[in-house]
């Protein structure tokens, strides 16, 4: 459960760091870059230490993955960004394929241990 709690860290981080990037250019405040660099650098700690017990392949892609969908939803909240039929589409493929990653992982490791 700790690794996953370090997992959800890390995508928190990484939202964190990637919306103050884009505070920053829009107010012009570099107070935002060094809140970027601070919360991408520890989003990347969080993440070393979440794949000591989780997959690669599953923490990665639920890190990214999560982190777009979320990064785009407050971008078009906070910055007035459209959200067009097309990025609504990618983000449905992109949960989709966050969901797969994870059930194949799992299955593939109920039949490694079926066949111990």
């Amino acid at each position: 459960m700790l690794y996953w709690i370090l997992l959800a860290l890390a995508i928190l981080a990484e939202i964190t760091g990637t919306i103050s990037m884009k505070w920053a250019s829009v107010n012009g405040d570099n107070s935002g870059y060094l809140l970027m660099l601070f919360m991408i650098a520890l989003s990347y700690i969080f993440l070393s230490f979440a794949v000591k017990r989780i997959a690669l392949g599953v923490a990665y892609a639920m890190w990214e993955g999560i982190g777009i969908l979320f990064i785009t939803l407050f971008s078009v909240m906070l910055f007035d960004e459209v959200l067009s039929p097309m990025k609504v589409a990618g983000l449905l493929t992109l949960i989709t394929g966050i969901v797969l990653i994870k059930t194949g992982t799992r299955c593939r490791r109920e039949l490694r241990h079926d066949n111990v």
